[in-house]
């Protein structure tokens, strides 16, 4: 029985904004099911990664894979540029991201924002959708707030709802980019606790997060980035517990002491 392949593969990616290498090599396997968080102090690339995932960002050199299939590049350095529109919106379609700040749709009610993706882009039916999101707002613990407006809702149930928005997509894989940090403490704990559900539920997701505990409690694989280079990878037993690179154990006291 022939291992499938992982949802989400990186190989040697370099991504430069003009004369600044921000990533400069790095390899990130995320396997079906499988939890990866990226860690690093500000400016490491840990976002830059994210979004060249997602191919939100073009990247200069290297091979990013979705489910094996390589995607086809025109071009070379700066002028890299994907070469099948086609295959990055599908690919696109199968990687839901859920973003620092929400970005919801302000003049939709919460529904309409879960629902607008799987209608326009997937043109799935109106009925069904309806229930796949009413679902999930149930899932994320908001299904009251369904007809409300953004404006009208905490940070952490903003945020809720965008996780559910990304779920209602029904990706193969979930990346999420500091999805805490724009929130107090007690709304942080609200966001956290879906996301440990969908760990426990088998999702493969791809988490770059500031929050120790939650990369340590839900993670199969812990990423550490300093400066565009991975400076220690492996389980979050061994990257908390016990970190050879003397940059992590530095990373990990700061933090500690904060």
């Amino acid at each position: 029985m022939t291992t499938p392949a992982p949802v989400i593969e990186i190989r040697g990616l370099h991504k430069s904004f003009g004369t600044l290498e921000v990533l400069k090599g790095v390899d990130i396997t995320a396997p079906a099911g499988h939890v990866v968080a990226m860690i690093g102090s500000s400016g490491s690339g840990k976002s830059t990664l994210l979004r060249c995932a997602n191919l939100l960002e073009d990247s200069q050199a290297g091979d990013v894979l979705f489910c094996g299939e390589p995607v086809k590049w025109k071009g070379t350095g700066l002028q890299r540029r994907p070469a099948d529109r086609h295959q990055i919106i599908r690919i696109r379609t199968n990687l839901s991201m859920v973003f620092q700040q929400f970005n919801l749709w302000a003049h939709m009610t919460v529904l309409q924002n879960v629902m607008e993706a799987p209608l326009t882009v997937l043109k799935r039916d109106p009925k069904e959708v309806e229930a796949s999101a009413r679902a999930y707002l149930e899932k994320v613990g908001i299904a009251e707030k369904a007809d409300a407006y953004p404006a009208m809702l905490s940070g952490g149930q903003q945020q809720r709802a965008a996780i559910a928005r990304a779920l209602c997509m029904e990706p193969k894989a979930l990346l999420f980019d500091e999805p805490t940090s724009a929130l107090d403490p007690e709304l942080e704990q609200e966001v956290i606790k879906v996301i440990k559900a969908l760990a426990e539920e088998g999702r493969t997701m791809i988490i770059v997060t500031h929050d120790m505990r939650l990369a340590a409690d839900v993670s199969d694989h812990v990423v550490f980035l300093h400066k565009g280079l991975i400076e220690e990878e492996g389980p979050p037993d061994q990257l908390f517990g016990a970190p050879r690179s003397e940059r992590l154990r530095g990373f990990l006291s700061a933090g500690a002491a904060a």
